[in-house]
């Protein structure tokens, strides 16, 4: 499960008062302070340490008052049995990803307010996409692959998982430091003659993708990269390197991309998992992958 912090401090006093009445192992009064400063200073970073949640109970009566309950991770969308089509790795190609679309039975109307570009996807009856990541970078038109996308998924007619290519664009918004290659100096010029409305959102929206998503009773996970039976339907930092990126042999082959490890010849699951991140001629099955 993902890590979720809920800290309490219902203040000093209190602090102080509760341990005065415990029948031993009562420390003074200055230790229940230095503790509680301590757990204010921290409050600022627990997002940084990489909790998603963070709850404050800040009075007896919110400590009295608070039920837990176990959520399903986003990752966990076994209620839903599509049917389903999963697009792969589309990289700024809109033109393309709208031809598909329309191949598939989908309907798609642009209009433009003010300056703002937008567009309505709507899908045959009961039919939802789920897009693999890489979304951007490389093609001609990484703008309009997203406001596809994205629109899609505010919609809920469509799941989308992050790719590597999105994680890199979503931390050089955040201001961090990374390697603009692979496309990415593409998708920031594409993005910089943009309307307000697509760079105000595109934030919010890369920090909401996840690893992957687990889907029709749990018969069916899509990732990025791939996924190992033990990590489908969970939520970790390993989860979703391997979700990303797959394994690979640490060589480079004649096209100048990572050798992957050939993680499917093992994988003896029950969920089938699709996945993208390698090009590939044609779309292959081994081992329910």
């Amino acid at each position: 499960a993902l890590p979720v912090a809920v800290v309490i401090d219902p203040g000093v006093d209190v602090c102080i008062a509760r341990n005065a009445a415990r029948p031993d192992r009562q420390f003074g009064a200055g230790v229940a302070q230095r503790m509680t400063t301590e757990i204010r200073k921290g409050l600022g970073g627990l997002q940084r340490e990489g909790f998603r949640q963070v709850w404050k109970l800040g009075s007896e009566a919110s400590v009295d008052a608070a039920k837990v309950s176990r959520q399903p991770l986003w990752t966990d969308k076994r209620d839903d049995s599509g049917p389903f089509d999963i697009i792969g790795d589309i990289h700024g190609c809109a033109d393309e990803l709208q031809t598909l679309l329309g191949q598939l039975g989908y309907s798609v109307a642009w209009s433009e307010d003010r300056g703002d570009r937008t567009v309505v996807v709507t899908p045959p009856e009961g039919r939802k996409a789920v897009f693999v990541g890489d979304i951007v970078d490389r093609g001609p038109n990484s703008p309009d692959a997203l406001r596809i996308v994205m629109g899609m998924v505010a919609a809920g007619t469509a799941y989308c998982v992050q790719g590597n290519h999105e994680r890199k664009l979503g931390r050089w918004l955040e201001g961090r430091k990374v390697t603009v290659a692979h496309g990415l100096q593409q998708t920031i010029d594409q993005l910089d003659a943009q309307d307000r409305g697509l760079r105000e959102a595109l934030p919010a929206f890369l920090d909401g993708l996840r690893s992957h998503v687990w889907l029709d009773g749990g018969r069916l996970a899509v990732a990025h990269a791939g996924l190992k039976e033990e990590m489908i339907g969970r939520g970790s930092g390993a989860v979703r390197e391997f979700a990303l990126y797959g394994e690979t042999t640490g060589e480079i082959d004649e096209f100048g991309l990572p050798v992957r490890a050939d993680w499917a010849t093992a994988y003896r699951g029950k969920t089938a998992v699709i996945y993208g991140h390698t090009p590939m001629l044609s779309a292959e099955w081994l081992n329910n992958t």
